[in-house]
């Protein structure tokens, strides 16, 4: 079958339509909407079994999601945003639970100030939740991400909730080519969902609940759940190697691009990782030698591997797309933790601030970045992180400053304000 132009969201819904899905909790809000209106479509018009619930809040939906999960049937819901942490108390709840189901985040900036863009602030809140988390770069990715992610949440070895994300705007409404499986083919590789005996009946009732439990026993299964999301990392390469043999698309925890003889790697996640794809192939061209290096799997983490594509690297350039504030970006640290006390020299890493709100990330600006880390290299001085803006933007924004406190001045109770016809008068206080 010929490739179909879909957008992000499109290729979400296709991903969930194609993994046969029994029930849909959602709650729609920008840009995610687009993803649960078309799955309502289908199931309203019987192009796929299953049942779509609207809830009151994404709490309520995330609330439904693993209690459904629970009772053996295969759930997808999707959010964004505020939705995902206003849904925050369910995932670390629902996780401990290990409910097996799949959650599509579109990223979209957090407020205040609000933004409708893509940045990474909202996903990496959920970092530490026991989610496990995949990342997409294109549209085809989204779906594949959403069968990959099916088998990591219902293998026995791991049994947790799994997070796909996608950029807001850039990948949700952007149409590209993709390749949409037959559902035969999709059904050699997620067979239906195995619940391992917890499947509740009405012929066989049972109960299950969450006791309150001292700190040893909170340990216990805390470190449990910890040890089940390590397993992610052995089990993504063993599904992602069937992936690529059934469809043909290499779907590695880790992508390297360009980096075998790279003296300088970029490292970075999303949508924008294509820009930095495009950057390193103009650079390639001018003599630098630069690659990309592009966790898909980003919880668990794939320290090793990580580590390992970047042994022998000069300089590692770090684009965080989210801010941890009074830190710094969240994978520039992650990184560091990750080549800390490891054998060898390990590479210089600089780290830059990008794409915040959606903000674009110039050519321009991803070549400065190699002078930047090249000068690191030299000197041996790694300079402090820096947010990734032009004079052109602060200036722009000192212009909107100026304004706002020009009209708050001629508004202000006890100041000169211009009547209608320009004479300037007192405005009398309140």
């Amino acid at each position: 079958m010929p490739p179909t132009l879909l957008t992000g969201n499109a290729a979400a819904a296709w991903g969930a339509r194609l993994a046969e899905v029994d029930y849909v909790p959602a709650f729609p809000i920008t840009p995610q909407t687009e993803i649960i209106e078309t799955l309502g479509g289908w199931l309203d018009g019987g192009l796929m079994p299953g049942r779509m619930v609207t809830l009151e809040s994404e709490h309520s939906m995330l609330t439904a999601a693993g209690a459904a999960a629970a009772t053996g049937v295969r759930v997808f819901s999707a959010t964004s945003s505020q939705g995902l942490l206003y849904a925050m108390e369910m995932l670390y709840t629902v996780a401990g639970w290990r409910a097996p189901f799949v959650l599509v985040n579109v990223s979209r900036g957090l407020s205040a100030p609000i933004t409708l863009e893509a940045d990474h602030n909202d996903i990496l809140a959920a970092r530490d939740s026991g989610f496990l988390q995949l990342h997409c770069a294109d549209c085809q990715e989204v779906l594949d991400s959403v069968l990959l992610a099916y088998r990591l949440a219902e293998d026995p070895q791991i049994r947790l909730p799994v997070l796909v994300n996608l950029d807001g705007f850039y990948l949700s409404f952007t149409r590209e080519p993709v390749s949409l499986p037959e559902v035969e083919e999709v059904r050699k590789f997620l067979p239906p969902f195995d619940p391992m005996g917890i499947r509740f009946t009405a012929s066989a009732p049972e109960s299950q609940a969450v006791a309150v439990l001292g700190g040893g026993p909170y340990s216990y299964f805390r470190y449990e759940t910890h040890l089940a999301a390590l397993n992610g990392v052995a089990v993504y390469e063993q599904v992602a190697a069937e992936f690529t043999t059934l469809f043909g698309r290499n779907r590695e925890a880790v992508e390297s691009y360009r980096t075998d003889d790279a003296e300088v790697v970029f490292y970075m996640i999303g949508s924008f990782a294509t820009k930095a794809r495009e950057a390193v192939d103009r650079l390639r061209e001018a003599g630098e030698k630069v690659g990309l290096l592009r966790p898909r799997l980003l919880r668990p983490f794939p320290a090793s591997l990580i580590a390992t594509a970047l042994t022998g690297k000069q300089g590692v350039i770090v684009i965080d797309q989210n801010l941890s504030v009074g830190h710094g970006g969240i994978l520039h640290t992650e990184l560091l933790a990750c080549l800390y006390g490891r054998p060898g020299a390990p590479p210089v890493v600089t780290s830059f601030i990008g794409g915040l709100g959606g903000r674009d990330i110039s050519p321009q600006e991803f070549y400065h970045m190699v002078t930047v880390t090249r000068q690191a290299i030299s000197s041996g001085t790694v300079p402090p992180p820096r947010l990734l803006y032009t004079a052109a933007e602060l200036r722009e924004v000192r212009k909107l400053q100026a304004i706002a406190t020009v009209e708050r001045e001629e508004t202000a109770p006890g100041r000169k304000a211009a009547d209608d016809t320009g004479a300037v008068q007192e405005t009398a206080d309140e």
